[in-house]
Order: C-alpha cells, then structure tokens, then sequence
C-alpha cells in the first residue's frame, strides 16, 4: 500500500491521538482569528534530540500568558523532513517526544486553534529520494529544492502528508510556506511538452530576450495556480473544514484576484526597514476580501557581519500597528531550541505585544477604510518587467512602495487599489496616485484616462506614466527620457532625485515645480511638475528615489504637489514619523495614529527597545456632523476639542507607539 492508497483506504483513522476533540472547547474559525503566534523549526537530520524539552506544563504555561486565537507549530520545513512519527513521510531521525501531539492536546483542552508550518514547493527531502520531481532549470540540471508542479509531488507525498497529518492530530488548518516564492520556470520532459502543446512554440526561452519569455512565465504561473487549486481541493474533499493557506498567495507577492480556493491569506513580512513592506502590503491585503493576516519575525535576522538578535516588545508593538490599523489579523513568528523549549523571556515578550494588540481589537479588527487616497498597485508592470515568476520582486516594487511612503510621512492617509480592481475602487478616492511604474499596460492606461476623464483627481508619476498621458497633463514631450541628476530645491536644502525623467513642454499645464542638474536653483531649471484642472504630474522616479533615500527634501516636494490637488479629511500637524490612517468600525470615524519614530531600518541598530513618543499633535477631523464624542482609545479617555466649519479641532498631547481617536 502507497502513501496515497493508505490515507484514502481510511487506516490513517487508527493513527489519531485519543481525545483531542472530545476535550475541545469551541476553536475561533480563522477568518474570525486575530493574534497568533507561529513557530517553526524546519526539522533536519541533525536535530539531536527534537521535542525533548516539550512539555505541557510549558504549552500551558505560555497559552495563559498569550492567550493566542491560533498557535502555528512546525510540522514540515524546507528540508523536507517531517517533525512528527509518520507512515507517509520522511520524519526527522531523531524525534524524541512527538511535539504536535502536546501541542494539540493543550491547545485542544484550552480552545486553541492548532494550523501546522508546512512546506510546500520547496522540498529538498523529496528531491533527494526522487530526483525525477524536481524542476530542471534552464541550464538542464534539476534544482535541489524547487518539486516540478508537472511532476507527481503533490499526489504521491504533499497531500497524503497533509492528510496524515490533519487527522492523526484533528488539526484546524495550515500555513503552506515555500510557495509561489519558491516555484521556478521548469524546462524538464512534461513541462516543456505541456507548454509546446499549449502555445505552439518549440524552442523554450530561457531570458526575456527569447520569442516567447512572457507566454512561458504565464504558463508556469497558471501552472501554479492549478498546483494550488488541486491540494486545496484534494485536501478539502476528505476534511471540509481544514483551513489552507498558501504563503503570499493575493499579495503584492501574487497581485491577482482572489479564485483559488484558500480559506484565508498571509504573509510574513521579515529584514529591514520592515515597517514599510508591513505598509503596502497591509494596505494590499486589506483592499482584496479575504480574510488576512501579517507575520511580523520575533527576531531581526542576521546580516553578513552579525548574528540575528530577538526583538523587544516596543518593536513589535510598532510594527503590529501598523498591520492592525489597516484592520488586518497579527501574528509574530519564534524558532523553538532545536529540542522545542519556548523561554520565558520570549514568552513574556509574547505576552506584552498580545495585550498590546488585544487592546486594540475591538477598534481595529475587520475595520473598513475611509478612502482618501487611492494608490494602484500593477500587476501588469511586475508580470511585464520582471524575469520571475511571482514575488518578492524586490526593487521591482519600489515605485509603490516609495510613494506610499513618501505619501504617508506626509500624514496623509492611503490606500492600495489593485489592478484588477482599479475600476470598481477607484471612483471612491478624491485622490488616485499612479506610481512611477515601468509599465501600466493598455487596458490600466485606458482606465485611468477615463477616471480622470469622468473627475477624478490623479497623481501621475514617472517618465514612462507622462508619455502614455500627455493630453491629460497638458504637456508635449520635448524628446525622449533620460537618466539624470535632478536637484529639487526643498524647505531648506536639495533633494536629488536620479534617474528617468521626461521632458516636456506645456500645453494648458502649470508648472508647479523645477528640477537643476547641479545644486543651483538660479540656471538650467526644467519642468519637475505640473498641474492641468485636477491631474498634477511628476516627471521622474520620485518612489523608486524615495524608497531608498526617504529624504526630507523629497518628502517636501511631494508634499507641496499633492496639496495643490487634495485636501486629507483628516489632517495631522506633527513630526513626519507619524502614520495617519482612517478607518470605520461600529459606525465610528477611526483616526488611527502611529508613531513610526525609531523604527528599525538598518542591521547596525537592530532592535529598538524605546520609542521616543511625540506631541502634542494638532488634529483637524473633517465629518458630515458633530461628532457626539470623540475619545482617545484604547483608554477610553474622552477629548476635548472645538467643531466649527465642519470640522472637529483638537491637540492629542502625547502619543506613545499607537493611538486611535475615535469620533461616534
């Protein structure tokens, strides 16, 4: 009897562990989940000793002090080897105590949701015992880690491992990690005679200099997507209620619209400066409509020159809250000791982000947005521009992610609009913001033309965006882009901003803004923005510079060509630390503030442990009526404040790490 036949014959039956439902008390649905704590290890041959140092008395002692919705514990890592006693797998060599069995029974007995960490694409393990399931790459060699979505990995050894592992420990879900990050381009027998029958080109394309790259990086995503589709399915015939993700599945990793059948989404957002990747893709998720969470790492991985270090409580309640205010679910991730022991530091650590976020989710949970302004996030430039297949596309994002963030430090509140819901979401924002994309594609190009044709207000950035649009900006074009220095004179001093930028002519424009090709204001000046009726247009990479400068000059300079189009219905007067986000819950005007300063953005200053906090804050809150309280929450603290013009003003005095100012 094979892997498969045994879990469909129904023997599996005789490997459950006794009483794990019979002790249950009702386990939250994940979609209703909202703080949880993940743990992998990523089980290997040389884990001496591995669930020795796991006992109930620690589970029991760290769920009282957590209290988590759901615990993610590791069942089967990259390497392949699974980290409990299996009839289908390969389990580590040296399990001592079977930890997912005392993880269920504690988690069962106290209501705990138990999802397991499960590595699917990426198998090293299965690769090594069947080398024919690998992917070939271009240069005919079979990767070491990457399992072929052509080959029979799935049916012979991922779905009977689930399988097996599901019912052995009545488990309520899994986290699927190595996935559409991990899936590689195959040039192996099946893939390449799958993909000649459906395009009808003979010769594979090994770079985007071949005919036919896109339609092979197409075919493999849609390869994947069936991948995906099957285990989901496959898994979801024999346990209904078994809830799957696949890890950065409907991300900015996958921009597409959600059809798979994944019960809900996540994401573990790690390195530095991980507040802003924390930032577009809370704002992604939150703008597709499935339910979702983030995973914040409990530690800062190491670089080259040290070793990686945990992070205070401070830390991750920063970077938590910036993840809740979007009104997304929480979860933080921890490695065991190799042998399973959770320390009582980590554990009190856990405890004070959980309180921290437990505060704040009757304000935050599933909260809807108020939009303001709207940034579009283009799968088709990323599908268009990039030789992978899916994400993390790395620089390739910095067009949205430098805007939002150069849009957020100037305290405006924004939203992500995925392509391929531009249309639908679009007509709600006074503000659309298109990034400096290299590649819109015609049919986002005929969109956004409409929406402004129709009134809505647009930024427009970068020199690809200005020549698909001058009719709308009311510029000719003075001859092609070139990459060159671009001085912006600021409050104080320059900003540089290098890179692409189109020349241009105007037609009907105002010139709001020049750009000097030395430090000089007084000669050479050249159009740097313009505004034509409600369309104002910046002519370079303003977020792909700011994503790796964030300097105070080009923070300025957006600043002062947003405001000639948009007018915040919450306006905030303080540090640019400060991230503004509005949102409504419960029929309340949430005005989120988060205090941003010290954030960790470099492997020298690893783990902040203080956050400075800032204020007063000068607010101005725009509604349709007089507010009939406003308070300041999670403290529940009312605050004073005056209503004229229809606006409520008011000074917040002190705001530590996160705030809500909440208007009934």
């Amino acid at each position: 009897m094979n892997r498969r036949e045994f879990l469909l014959s129904g023997a599996a039956a005789a490997l459950r562990i006794p009483a794990f439902a019979q002790a249950s008390t009702s386990r939250l649905a994940r979609k209703d989940c909202f703080f949880g704590i993940h743990f992998d290890l990523h089980p290997n041959a040389s884990d001496p000793a591995l669930g020795r140092d796991v006992s109930e008395e620690m589970v029991e002692r760290f769920l009282t002090a957590v209290a988590p919705d759901y615990v993610q514990y590791d069942c089967k890592g990259h390497v392949g080897y699974l980290g409990y006693p299996s009839r289908v797998g390969t389990p580590a060599p040296h399990i001592v105590q079977d930890s997912l069995a005392i993880w269920r029974r504690v988690t069962a007995r106290r209501g705990v949701g138990l999802f397991i960490h499960f590595s699917g694409v990426w198998d090293s393990r299965a690769i090594a015992e069947h080398p024919e399931w690998a992917v070939v790459n271009a240069d005919g060699k079979r990767d070491p880690n990457a399992t072929s979505t052509f080959g029979p990995y799935a049916d012979e050894l991922m779905i009977p491992e689930l399988l097996e592992a599901a019912q052995k420990y009545e488990l309520d879900g899994v986290w699927v990690d190595g996935e559409c990050w991990a899936t590689r381009p195959d040039y192996g027998e099946a893939a390449a005679r799958a993909f000649r029958e459906a395009t009808g080109i003979s010769q594979l394309p090994k770079g985007a200099a071949d005919p036919g790259w896109r339609e092979f990086l197409d075919f493999h995503r849609a390869r994947f997507r069936s991948y995906v589709r099957h285990y989901c399915d496959a898994v979801h015939a024999r346990l209904p209620k078994f809830q799957i993700a696949s890890n950065w599945l409907y991300t900015t990793y996958v921009p597409e619209r959600p059809e798979l059948p994944v019960d809900f989404l996540s994401g573990d957002y790690l390195g530095n400066a991980s507040i802003s990747t924390a930032r577009l893709d809370g704002r992604y998720l939150a703008a597709v409509g499935k339910p979702w969470d983030l995973m914040a790492w409990g530690f800062q991985r190491a670089t080259e020159r040290t070793s990686s270090s945990h992070k205070p409580a401070p830390q991750l309640q920063q970077e938590a809250s910036v993840v809740l205010a979007q009104g997304g679910g929480f979860q933080v991730y921890y490695n065991p000791t190799r042998t399973g022991y959770v320390d009582e530091r980590n554990i009190a650590t856990m405890a004070k982000v959980a309180k921290f976020c437990r505060a704040r989710q009757a304000f935050s949970h599933k909260a809807g947005s108020v939009p303001q302004i709207g940034l579009l996030f283009s799968t088709t430039s990323l599908y268009t521009t990039v030789d992978k297949l899916f994400g993390g596309w790395g620089a390739a994002v910095d067009p949205a992610r430098g805007l939002l963030d150069a849009l957020v430090d100037n305290q405006y509140p924004v939203d992500v609009i995925p392509e391929w819901r531009f249309e639908e979401m679009a007509p709600r924002y006074p503000l659309v913001a298109v990034p400096d994309w290299p590649n819109l594609g015609a049919k986002m190009q005929q969109a956004i033309a409409a929406h402004a044709r129709g009134g809505g207000k647009l930024l427009v950035v970068g020199a690809q965006n200005a020549a698909l649009f001058p009719d709308l900006l009311g510029v000719r074009l003075a001859g092609a882009p070139a990459r060159q220095p671009a001085f912006l004179p600021a409050d104080e001093i320059f900003g540089q901003a290098l890179g692409l930028w189109q020349p241009v002519e105007l037609a009907g424009a105002q010139a709001i803004e020049q750009r000097f090709p030395t430090w000089d204001s007084t000669r050479e000046g050249a159009v740097a923005a313009t505004l034509h009726g409600g369309v104002a247009a910046i002519y370079g990479p303003l977020g792909s510079v700011y994503a790796i400068s964030h300097t105070a000059a080009l923070r300025q300079f957006v600043r002062r060509v947003v405001d000639r189009v948009f007018t915040p219905a919450a306006a905030v007067e303080g540090p640019p630390t400060v991230e503004v986000v509005l949102r409504r819950n419960a029929g309340k005007t949430l005005l989120h503030l988060v205090n941003c300063t010290a954030m960790q953005v470099s492997g020298e200053y690893m783990s902040p442990d203080f956050i400075p906090p800032v204020g007063p804050l000068r607010i101005r809150m725009r509604l349709p009526a007089r507010p009939k309280a406003v308070t300041l929450e999670p403290e529940g603290r009312a605050l004073s404040g005056a209503w004229r013009d229809g606006a409520w003003t008011g000074t917040l005095d002190r705001l530590g790490i996160h705030a809500i100012v909440a208007f009934a």
